[in-house]
């Protein structure tokens, strides 16, 4: 069976400090992730999503982590096709009086080019400790299945390699009868690990949960929870959500089965709300018979 990895999408976010989870002598940022690595062998950094990060901070967190951890690092915005505030791209590549927010369309080719470049400078320190795990490319709810689609996804992913990439596709066009097989083929084609995602059903932004491989390597799975507030609620009550006991262990079983088709399975808790995501991703760590790390000696 493939190694398991569980971890949360987050180990800094402002619920997560204010929930108490964080011991009051756990007080710097270096501390906290070493907290935090002390108890999962696995993290989504998610602050890449908004602003690509300095490749000192990416430092930073390779030395507060223990050998063997592992980091999976979400795409700048702008270049999974999210409209981007201005104010989140380095001052010296913002386009001449863009204000609001900008696509890859409103850049030079070159400032797109240099953004790329930053963004790998930034994942470098984390894979020379060898602490990378897979870029992940999370598309918007309007990114719609069709041949210019998955063109943008393979050009994209190509400017991650070597690094491994996942792919996250939130449009239901994707999963439908006519083109999930065409969809999972695509990324099995193109050496890409699809992301499942446990989220709330029925809503026009859902898409189902199929626990799939599509590369030997690597399999992904994202759980959202499944709050009632999904479409109407603000980012907290859409990610209010704990996995019962009954939940977590029919989801042990799965993930068990899975595992044994890849070398790696990756589970994230993105269930964000307070601590939530890591009580749940420590009862299923127990589930799935995940052993902690010890603790990072940082001060």
């Amino acid at each position: 069976m493939g190694v398991i990895k569980v971890g949360t999408s987050s180990w800094a976010d402002q619920m997560l400090l204010r929930s108490g989870w964080y011991p009051r002598s756990v007080r710097t940022p270096a501390q906290r992730l070493a907290h935090y690595a002390g108890r999962f062998g696995l993290v989504e950094v998610d602050t890449s999503f908004y602003a690509v990060p300095a490749p000192e901070t990416a430092e930073g967190w390779a030395a507060a982590s223990p050998a063997g951890f592992t980091f999976d690092v979400k795409a700048f915005s702008l270049f999974t096709s999210h409209p981007t505030p201005v104010t989140m791209l380095p001052r010296d590549l913002r386009p001449a009086d863009a204000t609001g927010r900008v696509t890859r369309r409103d850049l030079p080719r070159e400032a797109y080019d240099e953004l790329w470049a930053r963004f790998r400078a930034a994942l470098a320190p984390i894979a020379a400790a060898d602490r990378a795990g897979a870029v992940l490319l999370q598309f918007p709810p309007w990114f719609a299945h069709g041949d210019a689609a998955k063109r943008r996804i393979a050009d994209v992913a190509e400017r991650c390699r070597p690094w491994r990439v996942g792919v996250e596709l939130r449009h239901h066009s994707w999963f439908t009868d006519a083109t999930v097989l065409d969809t999972l083929d695509f990324l099995r084609r193109h050496d890409l690990t699809y992301v499942c995602v446990d989220m709330p059903q029925g809503h026009a932004s859902s898409v189902p949960p199929i626990l799939t491989s599509t590369t030997p390597g690597l399999a992904m799975i994202r759980f959202h929870g499944h709050s009632d507030a999904w479409e109407s609620g603000d980012k907290q009550e859409r990610f209010r959500y704990a996995y019962g006991e009954r939940e977590l262990a029919h989801w042990a079983e799965l993930l068990t089965e899975l595992a044994g088709e890849v070398d790696e399975l990756h589970v994230l808790m993105n269930n964000c709300c307070g601590d939530q995501a890591q009580r749940d991703a420590a009862r299923l760590a127990g589930l799935l018979g995940v052993t902690a790390h010890r603790p990072a000696a940082v001060r």
